[in-house]
């Protein structure tokens, strides 16, 4: 994924946010909806959500330094993780306890009854135009993939993020939707709780996803099966008979490390070696761009002793 389309999207993410929480609140203000209330909580997380992926991708292009030598691509990871947190803490957990106070304390809308409906119905409209320009982004790169296979394996995290948020957004101002109207055609506040719940187990659901997919990144994942089997074939060439093994890790969204140990023939000069090693980090290169730091260990391949 191209940076500039994530940043795309999070910008376009982040615009809506701020217009739909400044509504939400005055709706919350007016009505003392308890799904207003956490409907709107949870377009501030995401806002907040959206300045630190934007943060994270400005803190990532810095230089490589003596401190970090691979450079900081990987804190646009760590941003991604950190966004999981705000939106599982923030967002579900003060929803859950938004709905557990208007239980004890349930009370119908009592005043301007057609405000929420109104500020919920707009919200849907900005928050799904939103959407539509994060799916739009995701699909320069998501090719023939199943939207759960390009949330599960993207190496970059922003769209992934604006994805899963901007999906649990619409859902939550559907159940927030129902939850209000309910309490308008019945009168029994119950029902404003029950949306409000439904949005904090909606949240807490999409921020473990969140995690658990930001985890695997941090801890370092390899290329993808494709680029692994394209460096696998760039390595072979003139003065490289076979690859004996191969690693790659991602340093970052759109930086790859690859370590292997090829094989040189047993006649082979110290000067052919080199060459060799130089021409296959060329071809490497250039079959997958993103393989930036290659490391090459000439080894002779011995013979299985036979059993």
């Amino acid at each position: 994924m191209a940076h500039g389309g994530g940043n795309k999207a999070i910008i376009a993410a982040l615009s809506a946010n701020l217009g739909i929480a400044v509504t939400k609140f005055v709706a919350f203000l007016l009505t003392s909806s308890s799904s207003m209330l956490a409907e709107a909580v949870h377009s501030v997380a995401d806002s907040g959500n959206q300045v630190l992926l934007l943060l994270g991708g400005r803190r990532a292009r810095r230089a490589a330094d003596e401190q970090h030598p691979f450079g900081y691509g990987r804190e646009r990871y760590m941003y991604a993780f950190i966004v999981s947190i705000v939106l599982f803490s923030l967002g579900g957990l003060f929803a859950l306890y938004e709905a557990w106070h208007k239980l004890a304390d349930p009370h119908p809308i009592e005043s301007w009854h057609w405000v929420p409906v109104v500020v919920l119905l707009a919200a849907i409209v900005m928050e799904g135009l939103s959407f539509r320009t994060a799916i739009r982004e995701a699909n320069h790169t998501r090719g023939k993939q199943g939207w759960v296979s390009y949330i599960r394996t993207a190496k970059a995290p922003e769209l992934p993020v604006v994805l899963l948020e901007d999906f649990g957004a619409l859902i939550g101002l559907v159940l927030a939707l129902f939850g209000v109207s309910m309490t308008l055609v019945t009168h029994d506040g119950r029902w404003d709780a029950v949306g409000s719940a439904a949005i904090g187990v909606l949240l807490v659901l999409i921020a473990v996803v969140l995690a658990v997919e930001t985890k695997s990144l941090l801890l370092g994942e390899s290329a993808t099966r494709r680029d692994v089997d394209a460096i696998r074939a760039a390595l072979v060439g003139v003065g490289v008979p076979s690859v004996i093994h191969l690693r790659t890790l991602h340093l970052g969204p759109e930086e790859l490390l690859v370590a292997a140990k090829i094989e040189i023939e047993a006649t082979s000069s110290a000067a052919d070696v080199a060459a060799a090693i130089d021409a296959a980090e060329q071809r490497v290169r250039a079959a997958v761009p993103i393989a930036r730091v290659i490391y090459l260990e000439p080894d002779l391949r011995h013979a299985t002793p036979a059993s």
